[in-house]
């Protein structure tokens, strides 16, 4: 079995096809460069009509970039030993100061080594020895050298740091998405919650009517009522993940509600409710009218022994859609300040759901009764507040 080879010390897990891709564009660079040197140095000489070759420039200037190319893997794996963005910068900027002239050393050496053998170029062919060209190699091209060497660590230092900062940004990005998820887990919870203390609220209510009529003797209004809160309870199981039903579906709850409290009261209670068809798919939060509905019962037809009206309609009002419970009953108790649990739960979901976006209003009606409004936005699709 053949070892594997070390395709890049500078990342060592870099798959081969991915080296191979920057190896070659480590080449494609230093040629890149090689061309545009070459052009630089021949053009001016060609324009002024003076003697040049352009062989001669183009491996005088090919020859350094390649053997730079060879050795770069190398300048790159010191760049990423000896960061200079980081903590340790200037000793790590000594090291690469030191390794700049060790690296202008050895490649002016092999460049003197090529161009020796090659005897192309006239200031080495004239050099006599490879020790005279080294030391003229070394005057002419040692500054170009340390200049190529930092010219890599430099742009391996941009690139590092864009790299780190496009890293922060993902991050943060991502930090956000989760941030944003966890609120809108932590508001779904409690709106969850919020509806969750309806329940027990109506059928405590609802089965202490029921234990009150089994004690009267009133066995089939007992039975009735049970049967239509069955109905009731699966009604609200079947919407108990969902923040917002349609408004036809809401309504249709209410219908449920209602029977139940007709057993009780008889002709007592009178009711209407007005949907218009065109807002039957509008959403609105499940089970938001039923407390309201609730209050007109408890305290239109608990405080009077007359027949009570509620009226539960809905209306456009611009963007806003305008759910109502209206009663015609005595209003509510002396020194009531529409301040009670199933009062401030609607206010809270409706802040949770909807924001600033929202309104809440309840008030007496003059001469007699009481009027609970709720403002929403009208929309058919998930709403978003842009709130926590």
């Amino acid at each position: 079995m053949k070892p594997d080879i070390p395709w890049d010390k500078s990342l060592p897990h870099m798959p081969k096809q991915a080296a191979l891709r920057r190896y070659a564009g480590i080449w494609l660079a230093w040629t890149a460069a090689g061309l545009f040197y070459s052009t630089q140095d021949y053009l001016p000489r060609f324009y002024r009509n003076e003697p040049a070759s352009l062989l001669y420039m183009f491996t005088g200037w090919m020859v350094p970039m390649y053997i730079c190319a060879v050795v770069t893997p190398a300048l790159l794996w010191a760049g990423r030993v000896w960061p200079i963005t980081q903590s340790g910068r200037a000793l790590n900027i000594a090291r690469h100061v030191a390794s700049s002239a060790a690296f202008a050393a050895i490649t002016i050496g092999l460049e003197t080594l090529v161009f020796f053998k090659l005897g192309n170029i006239p200031l080495i062919s004239k050099a006599g020895s490879f020790a005279n060209a080294y030391r003229l190699m070394l005057v002419y091209g040692f500054h170009g050298a340390v200049l190529r060497y930092w010219a890599v660590i430099g742009l391996q230092a941009i690139y590092r740091a864009s790299r780190a900062a496009r890293e922060r940004e993902r991050e943060s990005l991502l930090l956000q998405i989760r941030s944003a998820e966890l609120n809108r887990q932590l508001a779904s919870s409690q709106l969850q919650v919020l509806k969750s203390q309806l329940h027990p609220h109506f059928l405590f209510n609802t089965l202490e009517a029921i234990s009150s009529m089994i004690r009267l003797g009133e066995q089939r209004n007992a039975e009735t009522m049970i049967e239509r809160l069955s109905n009731l309870l699966r009604a609200a199981l079947e919407g108990q993940q969902q923040h917002e039903v349609a408004l036809w579906r809401e309504f249709q709850f209410l219908q449920l509600y209602l029977s139940i409290e007709e057993v009780r009261f008889g002709d007592r209670l009178s009711v209407t409710l007005d949907c218009p068809k065109d807002l039957e798919d509008m959403l609105v939060p499940h089970m938001i009218l039923q407390p309201l509905v609730e209050n007109a019962v408890r305290h239109g037809l608990g405080q009077s022994e007359r027949q009570v009206h509620i009226a539960i309609g809905a209306r456009r009002s611009g963007s806003q859609l305008e759910l109502s419970v209206e009663d015609d009953g005595p209003g509510s108790p002396t020194g009531f300040n529409h301040r009670g649990i199933a009062l401030a739960n609607i206010r809270e979901r409706l802040a949770r759901l909807y924001g600033g976006a929202a309104g809440f209003h309840i008030g007496h009606l003059d001469p007699k009764g009481v009027a609970a409004i709720i403002n929403l936005p009208c929309h058919t699709e998930n709403f978003d507040s842009g709130a926590t």
